[in-house]
């Protein structure tokens, strides 16, 4: 019972927080020629705070979307979002190779649509 509880909390919550954070993101967020400077203006402490957090949050959507490879759920979306927010060498390439993938890419640009946002910009090396 414990499984199936958590895999319909996990379902219906990548049904609300993966659209509401990918209509969010702006349209270069995922180019890598646009550099990113997350709570550059804050105070240190506040800034390593909030990547704490975000580093934590971005586990736990990784670890969601592995799960959801199996269970239901947008499993690829959701580990796609815990990439984004969890720091790491390489991570900006990464992100770009798997939001270039055209499948990705349309899923993407089709919930950005929906919602009246642009489609998201790629440096042209990101996808083919």
């Amino acid at each position: 019972p414990l499984v199936a509880a958590a895999s319909v909390a996990m379902f219906i919550g990548s049904l609300v927080a993966i659209p509401w954070i990918l209509v969010r993101l702006p349209a270069d967020y995922f180019d890598t020629r646009v550099e990113r400077h997350w709570m550059r203006d804050h105070h240190p402490i506040l800034r390593a705070a909030g990547l704490v957090v975000k580093n934590v949050a971005g586990l736990i959507f990784l670890a969601a979307g592995i799960a959801m490879l199996v269970l239901p759920g947008q499993g690829v979306l959701t580990i796609l979002i815990g990439l984004s927010l969890v720091d790491f060498p390489g991570k900006r390439r990464l992100e770009a190779q798997l939001v270039g993938q055209p499948a990705v890419l349309r899923g993407i640009n089709a919930v950005r649509a929906r919602f009246g946002k642009p489609p998201l910009v790629l440096a042209p090396e990101s996808h083919g």
